[in-house]
């Protein structure tokens, strides 16, 4: 951390400064990011409209984000010493993924948030960011010995109470869409973001201007209409919080919304005409595994919770759980047409020994019985 002399000294070492962010740019892409970019840390503006969505209860049951309080949105609070944020994309689209909306167009199919197909990101995205910031340390020994510092880096993804879109709007990777992710005009949205904080004073980058326009395609497609004003979402009704972060039962009410999507939603990002400009994952990791791209609700919610563990290795989809797995399968299956294979897959299910799951397949059953009358 530099303090008192080493900061006045800093200012006497900006053009080293300068090349170290260029080199840290050229490292980013050897190690497969799209880009990166710098940010400062004041997120004041952030903060008070992370505060006024807690008030209104948007965020559900992640209890977690209230009790981290403003530590999300004070870098320095969370990493003392903290200036800078180096953040980084990095594309995510599985190559050869079958088409997204064939497979919501067939609801004896199971849909899969995109991000989800191949191996769990924050695996694939903390190593590479953690061989970014080693790199950086090293670099940065010889300005360490002028300024009679230590410079300290420490990795982010999604896996601390960070607010990589802020930072990253910041930063300028991109804008704010109206469904509340981080847009790029040559990326469109499908990637994922990770983080270095750090007390390098690197020359910050600026923001870019926002391109939305009057789009509110996003708005409109969202099933659960889960978006409810231009940046503003209720997670309580969002298909992606509801399938994964929502641990009790889903609301009656917003089931049938649910379609055949039994692990998030992609919805906003499938409309958007900036997704026109994304490109596909040129990394083997996010490639589909188990064929989640368009397997049967049947044949998924006949495994067992040995099949679910082991054939779900590495995989984020893991992390919910066998329970909400089920859960999820149930009420697609109770929203696919009544056919022997639907019904059959949920009587085997009538007497699981969860009361979540039998719950949720007793509603899918109630339905199919309901449209055979």
């Amino acid at each position: 951390m530099i303090t008192g002399d080493a900061t006045a000294k800093a200012t006497e070492i900006e053009p080293e400064l300068q090349d170290l962010a260029g080199r840290i740019r050229a490292w980013a892409g050897e190690i497969g990011f799209q880009q990166i970019a710098i940010a400062d840390i004041d997120l004041g503006e952030a903060e008070t409209r992370l505060l006024e969505w807690l008030d209104r209860g948007f965020h559900g049951d992640m209890d977690y984000l209230e009790r981290h309080g403003t530590l999300r949105s004070r870098p320095a609070a969370l990493v003392p010493g903290t200036i800078r944020v180096i953040t980084a994309r990095l594309n995510y689209f599985p190559p050869g993924a079958r088409d997204a909306e064939s497979v919501l167009g067939a609801p004896e199919l199971a849909y899969v948030s995109r991000y989800a197909l191949g191996r769990d990101y924050h695996k694939v995205l903390r190593n590479r960011m953690q061989r970014l910031a080693e790199r950086i340390r090293a670099d940065a020994a010889p300005l360490e010995r002028r300024l009679g510092a230590v410079f300290h880096t420490r990795v982010f993804t999604d896996s601390a109470p960070v607010m990589e879109v802020e930072l990253a709007v910041k930063a300028g990777l991109g804008w704010r869409g109206k469904h509340t992710l981080l847009l790029n005009r040559e990326a469109g949205s499908w990637f994922f973001l990770g983080e270095i904080y750090t007390d390098l004073p690197l020359p910050v980058d600026g923001p870019t201007v926002e391109h939305c326009g009057i789009c509110r395609r996003c708005i409109d497609v969202c099933p659960t209409q889960a978006i409810v004003a231009p940046y503003l979402l209720d997670a309580r009704r969002c298909i992606s919080y509801l399938t994964i972060e929502h641990k009790g039962s889903i609301p009656e009410a917003l089931r049938p919304l649910l379609g055949n999507r039994i692990y998030g939603c992609d919805d906003c990002q499938l409309v958007c005409p900036w997704n026109k400009f994304a490109q596909t994952a040129d990394l083997d990791d996010f490639r589909v595994r188990n064929g989640l791209d368009g397997a049967r609700l049947a044949d998924l919610f006949a495994w067992s919770e040995i099949d679910f563990l082991v054939r779900l290795e590495g995989s984020a989809i893991r992390r919910i759980g066998y329970e909400r797995w089920l859960r999820n399968i149930a009420v697609a299956l109770g929203n696919a047409p009544t056919t022997p294979d639907a019904v059959n897959a949920l009587r085997l299910r009538c007497d699981h020994p969860s009361a979540l799951v039998r719950e949720h397949v007793a509603w899918a059953l109630k339905r199919h019985e309901e449209r055979e009358r």
